[in-house]
């Protein structure tokens, strides 16, 4: 993982997408330091990345070292306000140096563009990794509470079986312990069964279904948003970086299961590939949202 300690960078106000009747908004966290590229997807050589010069300027630097971000996408679906993923947190003591204590101001930019915490009514977690639920919860008097009171938070049955059944290292015992066990014990936490294909997922608001992407984590998800005939897909981590798209072999260090996140990815972007359907990455720097389209054995992300 990353080996040098991060300082958080000052980051542009949140873009917002249409997707017919709903907004989606992007809530930047922090950008992620140059070192998590190289770490989290290792077969993302220099050399490969030179193969496709349109992932210059925005998704790689000059060295060719991919960029990442930590962010949340906020959804307004006529007034209900829902939240997928919530980051990395502050205050939180992590292994990874560049998740460790992190000092951001994301609440502000998430009131600012509509998400007050008291007001947001459902956090949609498409995994339980330690950089999608940080701002779960928040500190108050030496404890940790629900950021979200008001809300209810959903992740699937599936990926809550899962770490409830496996043995956890020391680091991730604590970001349960701080992040995940404390809405659940707040009566807070809902998990959703995800049916895998045919039936390919469930509806959990109007326009909002959760689909099955597994492979990363046994039970994650991704976010399909529909309404009057356009459409958007939030990814969650089965694609970190636009590089995959070129190479959907190329896979993250910590994929629980890389044959399946192999296979997710590429079922995927195939049934994204030359549609309309907006692909919105949950790791992605800006601009984050494009369309997939066909380019020789592979895909393109063309910027939205």
């Amino acid at each position: 993982m990353p080996t040098a300690p991060h300082h958080p960078t000052a980051l542009p106000g949140a873009p917002a997408w249409s997707v017919g009747d709903l907004t989606v908004s992007r809530i930047d966290e922090v950008r992620l330091p140059p070192q998590t590229g190289p770490w989290l997807l290792p077969g993302a050589t220099p050399e490969i990345v030179a193969q496709s010069p349109w992932l210059q300027p925005d998704f790689v630097d000059e060295q060719r070292v991919l960029r990442l971000a930590s962010h949340s996408f906020g959804i307004d679906v006529n007034g209900l306000r829902v939240l997928v993923d919530t980051g990395i947190g502050n205050g939180k003591q992590r292994a990874n140096p560049a998740w460790d204590n992190l000092n951001t101001d994301y609440l502000e930019r998430l009131t600012q563009a509509g998400f007050a915490p008291e007001t947001v009514d459902l956090v949609v977690l498409t995994h339980l990794h330690t950089d999608h639920v940080g701002w779960n919860t928040r500190t108050e008097n030496g404890s940790w509470v629900p950021t979200f009171p008001n809300a209810r938070y959903l992740t699937s049955r599936t990926e809550w079986d899962y770490w409830s059944g496996v043995d956890m290292e020391e680091a991730r015992l604590q970001m349960f312990r701080d992040s995940v066990h404390p809405i659940k014990d707040a009566g807070l936490l809902d998990l959703v069964d995800v049916p895998d294909a045919p039936l390919g997922g469930t509806d959990i608001a109007p326009g909002i279904r959760l689909r099955p992407t597994p492979g990363h984590t046994p039970g994650q998800v991704a976010v399909e948003l529909s309404s009057h005939g356009e459409h958007a897909l939030i990814t969650g981590d089965c694609v970190h970086h636009p590089v995959q798209l070129i190479h959907p072999d190329l896979g993250s260090c910590v994929d629980i299961d890389p044959a399946a996140a192999t296979r997710t990815r590429r079922e995927l972007l195939h049934s994204l590939s030359g549609t309309r359907t907006l692909l919105l990455g949950s790791h992605f720097p800006p601009p984050t949202a494009g369309h997939v389209i066909p380019e020789g054995d592979s895909y393109r992300l063309v910027p939205a």
